[in-house]
């Protein structure tokens, strides 16, 4: 069956310089299988569905995969998704704000100056991290322990767990060992510079380790963390993706209500069909 299918970049204004995701805006009538197929096919970090939604309160739902597992929640997929949606000619219930259904639950992405910004999900594991698992960043980052200021758990859904080194420049020189488990690195540029910090993400894949260009859900959770700690002030910029060549801009915003909003621009790079 031939089916719209898009791929947007995100985090970005310049094509080809974010993070890109594959969107296919008709997923009704696939199998599990066939989106995971498909996914592994695309051979990007993520590759997305859109189906009708369960809940009368959500515009749509998506399904999110990766080229091996279903995620129940990614934030530059959320995005990337909602501008292929809306670039298509979808019309959400509220002008200002749509309201997407995903395995973690319902998520509001609005417009916003830089582009599209999403409502962070509550995180479903925080706190400190045991020792043990200190050592082991330790070793995968390649750092003495006294490098790591600090540690924590940030998961919002992919799992996970953080580093704060002492500068953006001690996060770029970093050369990760194999990783097991999904970790983000963050540190402060100096004070003054367009960003306030570098942010690297390192995740498993086939017993190595792979570097996401720009990562919407470890940004939105690393902000609940640096805001509480006083570590931040909102708004500020996270810059992402410089050690792999791209040029990833996240926009972090805090309203009245408390909620942290994660957002950057989306830029469409192909727009056509895919038979599936």
């Amino acid at each position: 069956m031939r089916r719209a299918f898009a791929q947007v970049d995100v985090f970005t204004t310049v094509a080809c310089l974010g993070n890109p995701v594959a969107v296919v805006l008709d997923g009704a009538g696939l199998a599990t299988e066939d989106m995971q197929r498909f996914a592994n096919w695309t051979n990007l970090s993520e590759t997305t569905f859109v189906l009708p939604p369960t809940t009368a309160e959500a515009d749509y739902r998506v399904r999110i995969f990766t080229p091996a597992v279903e995620l129940p929640f990614a934030g530059h997929p959320t995005l990337g998704t909602c501008h292929a949606w809306l670039t298509s000619g979808r019309v959400g219930r509220d002008p200002e704000v749509v309201v997407q259904e995903c395995g973690a639950g319902l998520v509001s992405v609005r417009r916003v100056a830089e582009g599209l910004a999403f409502a962070a999900p509550p995180l479903v594991r925080s706190g400190p991290v045991d020792e043990a698992l200190v050592r082991r960043m330790v070793e995968v980052l390649g750092v003495e322990r006294a490098e790591i200021v600090d540690t924590q758990w940030v998961d919002n859904g992919p799992g996970w767990v953080a580093a704060l080194l002492e500068s953006a420049e001690a996060v770029l020189a970093l050369r990760p060992r194999a990783v097991d488990f999904d970790l983000g690195v963050v540190g402060p540029h100096p004070q003054g510079s367009p960003a306030a910090f570098e942010v690297r993400a390192f995740v498993p894949a086939n017993g190595a380790t792979v570097e996401d260009p720009v990562t919407g859900s470890l940004n939105a959770s690393l902000a609940e963390w640096l805001l509480r700690t006083g570590r931040a002030t909102a708004p500020y910029i996270a810059s992402q993706g410089t050690a792999l060549g791209r040029a990833g801009r996240v926009h972090i915003t805090r309203d009245a209500t408390g909620t942290i909003w994660t957002g950057g621009g989306t830029v469409s790079c192909v727009v056509g069909h895919v038979d599936l």
